[in-house]
């Protein structure tokens, strides 16, 4: 008995440094893959548009009637967790999917291979770019709603302000929870979807091969 205890427990070893080694060698690829343009484009595109959306929420949000603000608000959280889905599809999608369908011509499957292939940037935009503005936005909406509904109420501020705060918070990240799910089942159609959205706007440019 003792003699399989130790057995097991230098197998549970093995098993551990095993998914050690593996963990290295992923994080040295991925060290290898950091694209650092990416990086720098994304901080500087995530500075400019937060900071541009925040400059007009907080001059014009304020100024917004009640049932306005609340409809601003709900658009809001909608639109970030509408690309949260996105964000989380494109990293479950099948690439070979789209090929498929891009061969026989249909529309926007060239930009869903596109997507497929920048998995990893299209996620990071949807869910940490968008996603951050979206917070940003609703915050200030819900701040503007909690003073509005105060003022009329005749309401403790704090206590209104903590209450609007949380049910914000309650429909995005209940939102979230429930699109992650339908994201990870539905992930090809999504893709699907939203890239034959996009192809209404933009058309990526076909690569000519040079003549020899």
């Amino acid at each position: 008995m003792l003699f399989k205890r130790k057995n097991r427990k230098e197998k549970a070893k093995e098993e551990i440094r095993n998914l050690e080694v593996q963990t290295r060698r992923k994080e040295k690829i991925s060290k290898e893959k950091v694209n650092i343009k990416w990086v720098s484009k994304i901080t500087i595109t995530a500075f400019i548009l937060s900071f541009s959306l925040s400059f007009i929420s907080e001059t014009t949000i304020p100024n917004l009637s009640l049932i306005f603000g609340i409809i601003l608000t709900l658009t809001i959280v909608f639109f970030g967790v509408v690309f949260d889905i996105i964000g989380v599809a494109v990293t479950s999608a099948e690439e070979k999917v789209f090929h498929s369908m891009n061969s026989r011509k249909v529309k926007g499957a060239n930009i869903a291979v596109k997507m497929v292939k920048n998995a990893e940037k299209v996620s990071n935009f949807c869910c940490d770019v968008i996603g951050d503005i979206c917070g940003i936005i609703s915050g200030a909406s819900a701040a503007s709603i909690a003073t509005i509904l105060s003022m009329n109420l005749k309401t403790n501020p704090l206590f209104t302000s903590l209450l609007v705060a949380a049910i914000l918070a309650a429909l995005t990240i209940g939102g979230k929870a429930l699109g992650k799910t339908f994201a990870i089942n539905k992930s090809d159609i999504i893709i699907y979807k939203s890239s034959k959205f996009i192809s209404y706007f933009y058309q990526p440019k076909k690569v000519t091969k040079k003549k020899k």
